[in-house]
């Protein structure tokens, strides 16, 4: 799939996300007589900092953690560790959570995700893991713990993704197609490149494709295909705001046609994308949008009067 530019978790609706640390994080600092067998009643993320640690999972894969890399042993996982270096601690964080989906659903049980991973953006995250694992509170979890573990939790979801699970979910018919559009939506803003997208999540969603259509409609605001379209319109705007050509704009998000690229951007966006880098060039400059003492745009924009 594309690089995802904003993140696997960027487009959920907040409200929609739920994370709880059930308990503090945990300071691991372990000399070689350190073993541990357990299991979980909630998911486990591990990130080393030091050292190296030694891992036999239930289904019996053997990992080896180093410096920089995280691994999520999800929930009800048994799993067997030990420090196998007689000279250095094996350090590094541990912390047990849930994030949940509509307040019920497990969301990382909707992801298919690599185990382990080394951490792309180490020279960004590692000090933040330092920092998070030397202020935890021994005994109760806080808020600026939730926020510094869900950037943290973020970062290891975009490196690991490979892809969505079944849409179907457990409860109600409502809130069921409620999880269903909202991972279709997320799907879209992580692959706004892809051609087919749209189609994959109509086809994937355990629906049949009218209806679905039609509720994506009532809960976005646009149809699978025009969601996808602002998306790349997104995508665009990132780009041009980089200084790229219109041209060579078109190009980067699929379109082989610059003016056909310029039309549907005006449509979705407002501006025309040359107007949309001189509305850029003046909120850099202190001149901002309709009044907006932030700098904010706000789409679809209006004509300057």
């Amino acid at each position: 799939m594309d690089e995802i530019e904003q993140g696997i978790l960027a487009s959920i609706p907040a409200g929609a996300l739920t994370l709880r640390l059930t308990r503090s994080a945990i300071r691991m600092q372990h000399s070689h007589s350190w073993v541990i067998e357990k299991v979980n009643s909630v998911h486990d993320l591990v990130i080393c900092l030091e050292g190296r640690g030694d891992y036999i999972l239930g289904d019996g894969s053997r990992v080896t953690l180093s410096p920089g890399m995280a691994m999520l042993i999800p929930a009800g996982v048994s799993f067997e560790g030990r420090n196998p270096d007689r000279q250095t601690a094996y350090a590094g964080l541990a912390q047990h959570f849930r994030l949940d989906f509509f307040g019920q659903h497990d969301l990382l049980a909707r992801m298919r995700l690599r185990r382990v991973v080394r951490l792309s953006r180490w020279d960004m995250v590692g000090p933040l893991v330092r920092h998070y694992r030397a202020t935890a509170p021994s005994s109760s979890t806080t808020l600026m713990q939730h926020h510094a573990f869900m950037v943290i939790l973020s970062e290891y979801i975009d490196d690991a993704f490979e892809g969505w699970q079944s849409a179907d979910a457990p409860g109600g018919e409502g809130e069921a197609l409620s999880v269903a559009v909202t991972l279709a939506a997320t799907r879209i803003s992580a692959e706004p490149l892809s051609p087919s997208i749209a189609d994959d999540v109509v086809r994937d969603a355990p629906y049949n494709p009218d209806y679905f259509i039609r509720a994506f409609r009532d809960r976005i605001g646009s149809t699978p295909k025009k969601f996808h379209e602002f998306k790349r319109m997104e995508r665009a705007m990132q780009i041009l705001e980089g200084g790229a050509s219109v041209a060579q704009t078109a190009h980067e998000v699929g379109y082989g046609d610059a003016y056909y690229f310029s039309r549907m951007f005006k449509r979705h966006i407002g501006t025309s994308p040359r107007g949309y880098q001189d509305h850029v060039k003046r909120s850099r400059d202190g001149h901002f949008p309709r009044g907006e003492e932030d700098g904010a745009f706000i789409y679809p924009l209006k004509a300057s009067r």
